[in-house]
């Protein structure tokens, strides 16, 4: 049994990126991470983690005891889950990862519903808009705008969800509107720096054709909520989320900018380790998440769909 817990121990180390960052999540010193780490290689009689003042990183008997470790830990909560059945209740640390700004405005208060509902889960939300590794990073959840093609995760819709182009009346009265694609070459326009997406080129189609034009302009941020902003003040044309434009759209401070073509969609998704018996955790808060978001599913007739 020791030999099951040293194994938590160690698949919970190598997920924080220093010692120090385990003792915080574990609850104890540093000193006792250590003597910890250290009474596990004397059992072994190997060295399992090279460690300096900066950072730690695996040994090559590091890796086979991390990767074989996680698959035994991985067949033993299986096989738990099997013996109690439906009786299996929510409980341990949940990790999750959502983008900053769709992360903040509807994942982060769907979180506090959930922790209401199931008090023994504890709920580590990480907000960024960096590329995130669901499996080298330890994470049981991961919400992201479009699907992942590894096989060892599954994705399902959250949301559907469109990019529009949109601009300020005030802007498009002084600047005229744009007619076809092409003439966003001539307007200011507003970036958003994503992940690894090709800066300053949009991708429009109408149905019969896709033009991918070259636009530029002097505003650019990877924050969404400043790009809108920006477009409001009448700064230029903005590629925007229907969720994060929809309600100035409504409010009339924003104007879709050539309707009829369309941007590639942006559907959100929830994404997980593709496994047999998914933790009763990570299930309740999938199954929970699906049915909160389940009116955002659908589109309307309208532009702006259920957001």
């Amino acid at each position: 049994m020791d030999g099951f817990s040293d194994l938590a121990f160690f698949v919970l180390l190598t997920k924080q990126p220093s010692l120090a960052a385990a003792a915080q999540q574990l609850g104890i010193t540093p000193p006792a991470v250590s003597k910890r780490l250290a009474a596990l290689e004397r059992r072994l009689g190997v060295r399992l983690l090279n460690r300096t003042t900066r950072r730690t990183s695996l040994t090559p008997e590091g890796e086979t005891y991390l990767r074989e470790g996680m698959r035994v830990l991985e067949e033993l909560e299986a096989l738990e889950r099997t013996v109690s059945g439906s009786r299996a209740t929510p409980q341990g640390i949940l990790r999750i990862s959502a983008t900053l700004g769709f992360g903040r405005k509807h994942i982060a208060p769907a979180l506090s519903v959930f922790a209401r509902s199931f008090p023994e889960v504890e709920v580590q939300l990480h907000l960024t808009d960096r590329p995130v590794n669901l499996i080298e990073q330890g994470f049981d959840l991961l919400v992201r705008f479009g699907e992942l093609p590894d096989a060892r995760l599954t994705a399902r819709l959250l949301a559907r969800n469109r990019r529009l182009l949109c601009a300020s009346p005030a802007y498009l009265q002084r600047a005229g509107l744009p007619g076809m694609p092409r003439d966003l070459a001539q307007h200011p326009c507003i970036f958003i720096r994503e992940s690894d997406e090709t800066f300053g080129t949009w991708h429009l189609s109408n149905g019969t054709r896709t033009d991918t034009v070259k636009v530029r302009g002097p505003l650019s941020t990877n924050d969404g909520e400043s790009a809108l902003a920006w477009a409001l003040d009448g700064h230029g044309i903005l590629v925007r989320s229907q969720w994060e434009a929809a309600a100035s759209l409504r409010a009339r401070k924003l104007q879709t900018v050539l309707p009829d073509w369309t941007l590639p969609a942006a559907d959100v998704f929830l994404v997980f380790q593709t496994k047999n018996n998914l933790p009763a955790k990570t299930r309740a808060l999938v199954d929970f998440l699906l049915e909160r978001f389940a009116p955002y599913r659908t589109q309307g007739d309208s532009a702006l769909g259920p957001w």
